[in-house]
């Protein structure tokens, strides 16, 4: 049947591997083409499960030396440290790694080694599921990896800020070629994803096996159990993102309610606008959504990242939601309380621009009070955007709009529809849009016919697109003139230009400062805390940050950018504090 070259009489190559090709081959001889196609089909089939085996094999490798990653690597450098120099507890890395150790030693001494052999000798004994029957039970080691993950996740992220050297380790290992370019979280992740792997190999092999195969029986009884574990870890993982979105939510309300847990579940949060009983304004609020309960949320103000304290809750037992006649509109009632409530527009987490369309509505409509911009945020008129100061430019507010404006951009009257239609003062703006003319030309002679300035970039869109912003303290060595307080950005789109701006809703910046040449770094004294300096031939440009963290911040992105390094975008962006210590404005309801 078989010529010495070992090509069969059909001219197809024959291996060793498929045993049961040697019968049809032979067989070919007496009845022809009929049992030729019996033959490639067989092959085909024994082919397909070869590769199946071989490609458990081939992921069984690579999966033992992210183990070995994990465990000799990570775990055995943080615990040398932990131990020889005591820069961080030991049971922080246990609590990380959990029993990796005994994952490790069980895939690279057992399951890894049984696999291997078995292909070796796949041609005499080519079966799975006896190997897969005998060693599944083992899986169960996952469950206690797995629930622990999330505990892991926190200690790692927690050890990373709080701990120098325990960061070090981590960033010098990742560094390596073995890492892939991938962080210590994205290979822990790896455990928790290889049981349900070996759930769909396994599903895939059983398959494509005849149903008479010797090795059916076994390969059943070893899904049943891999299948088992399987569901464990997917529910595991499930779990997991929820209770992530229930850690982000708590950490957003800053600690102070207490929401997680197993039963609870998120539904939606958001921006929103929340209008008033008394007098209809608008102010900017949050809402979260659980399965239970809805909580109404206000901004705390804070100098880095958002965080929102609870107003009110209205469980969902007894709540009503209902429309109200203007746009984007509803209310919602509950035993506790009732809420007037607007939508936005379809970018929800886009508080300035949102903010700048529903001003554009408040003057088409006028039937709303505008939510006015705080005096202490601008320091130019928004309209001709001139300085303000406490004699001859003072600040007032458009009743239209919300923009603060002087006294010549504000000497216009427009009768206004949420104010029973009483005359208020308007800007120049508002006026030509409630009154659908353009103001007379005699008041016009100060605000027309200006050149636009290069600095004319507003510092509230600014902020939208910028690489870094925040509130800072500065002074020019040898200008003479102390520590001023300033709003600072640098744009996405001019990634090495420094804007300093008087106040965050201030239409025009004081000072650009081009970032190129500069040199970053701490200054050898000085009487603020949490300062650094930017030097340049005879010039520099003393800072100070209200927190460490933002110091190290601005260090980062300076030095980049002063080495023409487009710098990477931190989030979230820092936020202004008009005074230290100052609580947010009491609701107007």
């Amino acid at each position: 049947s078989r010529r010495a070259d070992g090509v069969g009489c059909l001219g197809l190559q024959y291996s060793s591997v498929y045993p049961a090709c040697e019968l049809c081959l032979y067989r070919t001889q007496w009845t022809g083409l009929s049992v030729t196609r019996v033959c490639l089909q067989q092959l085909s089939v024994s082919q397909r499960v070869f590769n199946i085996a071989n490609e458990l094999l081939h992921t069984e490798i690579a999966y033992v030396s992210k183990l070995h990653l994990l465990d000799q690597v990570f775990c055995a450098q943080l615990m040398e440290e932990s131990r020889s120099r005591a820069s961080f507890p030991p049971d922080v890395v246990q609590g990380i790694f959990s029993n990796i150790c005994s994952i490790y030693c069980f895939h690279q001494q057992f399951l890894l080694p049984a696999l291997q052999k078995r292909m070796e000798e796949w041609h005499v004994n080519p079966c799975l599921g006896d190997i897969l029957q005998k060693l599944a039970p083992f899986l169960k080691m996952y469950g206690e990896y797995v629930k622990n993950f999330e505990t892991a996740m926190e200690l790692l992220t927690s050890w990373t800020q709080r701990s120098v050297p325990f960061r070090t380790i981590i960033q010098d290992i990742q560094r390596e070629e073995r890492c892939g370019s991938l962080s210590l979280q994205h290979h822990m992740l790896e455990p928790v994803q290889r049981i349900p792997r070996y759930e769909l190999l396994l599903k895939d092999y059983l398959h494509r096996l005849p149903p008479h195969a010797p090795d059916y029986r076994d390969t059943q009884k070893s899904l049943e159990l891999i299948a088992t574990a399987a569901e464990h870890s997917n529910a595991a993982i499930k779990k997991m993102e929820r209770m992530r979105k229930l850690l982000m939510v708590y950490e957003l309300l800053g600690g102070e309610e207490d929401i997680v847990s197993p039963s609870n579940e998120l539904v939606k949060e958001g921006h929103i606008l929340k209008l008033s009983n008394k007098n209809g304004t608008s102010q900017d609020r949050y809402l979260i959504l659980f399965n239970d309960r809805l909580l109404y949320c206000v901004p705390k103000l804070r100098l880095i990242g958002q965080k929102f304290g609870v107003r009110a809750r209205i469980y969902v037992e007894g709540m009503e939601v209902s429309s109200v006649a203007v746009p984007r509109t509803f209310l919602v009632s509950g035993k506790q309380r009732s809420l007037e409530l607007q939508a936005r527009y379809d970018r929800p987490m886009d508080r300035q621009v949102d903010r700048q369309v529903d001003r554009k509505v408040e003057r088409r409509t006028d039937r709303r009070a505008p939510t006015p911009i705080r005096e202490k945020e601008v320091t130019l008129c928004m309209t001709c955007q001139e300085p303000f100061n406490s004699i001859t430019k003072r600040r007032h507010h458009c009743r239209a709009c919300g923009h603060v404006v002087c006294g010549k951009c504000s000497e216009f009257r427009a009768r206004l529809s949420y104010d029973n239609n009483r005359t208020n003062r308007v800007c120049v703006d508002c006026y030509a849009t409630l009154l659908g003319v353009p103001p007379p030309p005699a008041t016009l002679t100060n605000l027309t016919q200006r050149r636009r300035s290069i600095l004319e970039k507003q510092a509230s869109l600014a902020a939208e697109n910028s690489v870094m912003c925040s509130c800072l303290y500065y002074q020019e060595r040898g200008g003479g003139r102390g520590w001023q307080k300033a709003w600072f950005i640098i744009p996405e789109k001019e990634p090495l230009v420094l804007y300093i701006y008087g106040a965050p809703q201030d239409v025009k910046a004081q000072r650009s400062v081009p970032l190129i040449g500069w040199q970053v770094s701490l200054p050898e004294s000085c009487d603020r805390r949490h300062a650094f300096k930017m030097t340049q031939s005879h010039m520099t440009l003393l800072f100070s940050a209200e927190a460490e963290e933002l110091q190290t911040r601005w260090m980062d992105v300076l030095s980049r950018a002063a080495k023409g390094e487009e710098p990477v975008a931190h989030s979230p962006i820092a936020e202004c504090l008009d005074e230290e210590g100052e609580e947010p404005a009491a609701e107007n309801t």
